[in-house]
């Protein structure tokens, strides 16, 4: 007999609320919605899925910075004049969506907003007051190629994908290959005909697990910290120098901003979770390998503290 694990509600799961220091939910709603309290209810009924985990609060310093800080790249080069299809992967309370649809046009812009289908009921009710043609909740389990095209013939028929969001989902091991695997086919040419931002909030909890995934990550997509700056209004002041954007952080974080390699869409994909994390089929060889990217900048950020 098979059973089905519930990843949202691993053995001896004792996880408690996260609390926002950076002082980010300043909107009306948004300690109703995602504070303590909510947060106690909500990983009683849906487990992890019902925290906000800490990258996520580095990833809502970036698409909803103060107007003194300033990040290169940009979350969105020009606002008002693109037009915006974002899917975001694993959105769990919602807060990013949330925050998300706050620099979103209804009626031009759309971000779907996508989890296992035990947790879109979360979502429904923590969107609510967004689901007013900018927000969309879809089920999209990873790995799950019907759930992709599911939301590529609903959404990309007519528009073309602009952003990929992803908060804090590299966590458990048997999870990266499938998350790994929905990354590449959103970003593949049957789903969507342009080259779509993939932003990452990342919190390194244990590097020797994680570690495989963007060895294997960086081989299909080429990917960059995002920078950040504090820009004063006094003119005797002078900026801030450029630091990744995280660093000051009491746990080391990351935002990374990642586009798919061209020449990856001609290689044969593995349908085994273990061959796609070792690099077979990449760079058109079965051989195994892995992309030395993320160590290098590991190394540079110890250097750098």
């Amino acid at each position: 007999m098979l059973f089905m694990v519930n990843h949202n509600f691993p053995h001896d799961l004792d996880i408690k609320p996260s609390v926002d220091l950076l002082g980010l939910q300043s909107q009306p709603g948004d300690q109703i919605l995602f504070g303590l309290n909510a947060q106690r209810e909500t990983i009683a009924r849906y487990g992890i899925a019902g925290r906000v985990w800490e990258a996520a609060y580095a990833l809502l310093l970036y698409v909803d910075p103060p107007p003194t800080w300033e990040f290169d790249p940009p979350f969105l080069e020009s606002p008002h004049s693109s037009q915006y299809t974002m899917v975001e992967l694993g959105s769990g309370t919602g807060i990013i969506a949330r925050s998300l649809s706050r620099s979103l046009t209804s009626g031009k812009d759309i971000i779907v907003s996508t989890d296992l289908p035990e947790v879109c009921p979360l979502l429904d009710e923590n969107l609510r007051g967004e689901l007013n043609g900018v927000v969309f909740v879809r089920p999209l389990t990873w790995g799950n190629f019907q759930h992709v095209s599911d939301i590529a013939s609903e959404f990309m028929a007519n528009r073309n994908m602009s952003h990929i969001i992803c908060s804090d989902l590299v966590y458990f091991p048997e999870l990266l290959a499938p998350l790994l695997r929905t990354l590449i086919h959103l970003t593949s040419p049957s789903v969507t005909s342009s080259s779509p931002s993939l932003i990452i909030s990342y919190k390194i909890r244990s590097l020797e697990k994680e570690t495989p995934f963007w060895t294997a990550f960086g081989l299909y997509f080429s990917f960059q910290p995002v920078l950040s700056r504090c820009r004063f209004t006094d003119s005797e002041q002078h900026d801030q120098s450029w630091q990744r954007l995280g660093s000051s952080f009491e746990d080391t974080t990351f935002i990374f901003v990642a586009r798919r390699r061209p020449d990856s869409f001609a290689w044969q994909i593995p349908t085994n979770d273990h061959d796609l994390l070792a690099g077979v089929g990449a760079l058109g060889t079965d051989t195994p390998k892995g992309d030395e990217y993320f160590e290098s900048l590991l190394l540079m950020t110890m250097d750098d503290s």
